[in-house]
């Protein structure tokens, strides 16, 4: 089917990732990321410059949608370049876009309000997870605050800010890839989870502030409660794939907090 749509003379290889749709396409001088179904979403993201340059988008006879993007040579960011400015910067742009915001309504997508998320995770927490007095008290505690973290403002957020989806090029340009699950949300899902994952604390007033927010107890708790909210499915996840080293590290994590 690729092949069809490219032409000969393109060597195409897997991209990886979970949903097996992503590929590299080469010819002489010629570099694509390919992706089948992807959201036009992508478009917006492209020209927010958020991600690299879509150059084309095409349906195929039987319905699928395929994008090519640039393919840049670049690399992940490691753990510890995630407290740089550039990164705050960029996650700022982010939920500040209106465009971005507009597209994803425009898609359907509706806010993704904390009790949504908490109702997620009672339904989804097995019996035996349950039953872990790290998660019990983890649940409660969001249970407890969940009429405390009430906020007014909605952005688009990346939902998944690990470092490996980070590209930097070898040009110096930034991006943030693999918006598989953007949601329209608390700005405080992203920013904790980063803080949490990858910042000292006694550096997030700091960090805080390239972002452009100062840090106070409303936010130190919305940011608490969406990182065990995350964390919480994400350790569910994990046993759901049988990954239990992963599960037991982000349980740890837990515990920690």
């Amino acid at each position: 089917m690729l092949e069809h749509i490219l032409g000969q003379g393109w060597e195409i290889t897997p991209a990886g990732g979970a949903t097996g749709e992503a590929f590299f396409a080469k010819h002489q001088e010629q570099k694509l990321f390919l992706k089948r179904n992807s959201s036009p979403f992508l478009a917006v993201l492209s020209v927010e410059g958020i991600v690299p340059k879509l150059v084309w988008t095409k349906r195929t006879e039987n319905g699928d949608v395929i994008t090519a993007q640039q393919w840049l040579n670049g690399r992940e960011l490691t753990p510890d370049e995630m407290s740089q400015e550039r990164v705050a910067k960029l996650l700022k742009k982010i939920h500040d876009s209106a465009p971005l915001l507009s597209m994803l309504l425009r898609l359907g997508k509706e806010p993704f309000e904390a009790d949504m998320m908490l109702m997620q995770i009672e339904s989804e927490l097995d019996s035996e997870l349950l039953a872990l007095s790290t998660i019990q008290s983890s649940l409660r505690f969001l249970q407890e605050n969940l009429g405390n973290i009430r906020h007014e403002e909605y952005v688009v957020c990346h939902s998944d800010i690990n470092h490996n989806n980070w590209l930097l090029s070898d040009d110096n340009q930034l991006y943030l890839i693999d918006w598989d699950g953007p949601l329209i949300a608390d700005p405080a899902l992203d920013i904790g989870m980063l803080l949490y994952l990858y910042i000292d604390r006694e550096k997030w007033d700091s960090w805080l502030m390239q972002y452009g927010l100062e840090l106070n107890d409303d936010l130190l708790l919305r940011m608490k409660w969406y990182y065990i909210a995350q964390t919480l499915l994400s350790i569910q996840w994990h046993r759901s794939k049988e990954r239990f080293e992963e599960m037991h590290h982000w349980i740890e994590r837990l515990s920690t907090i």
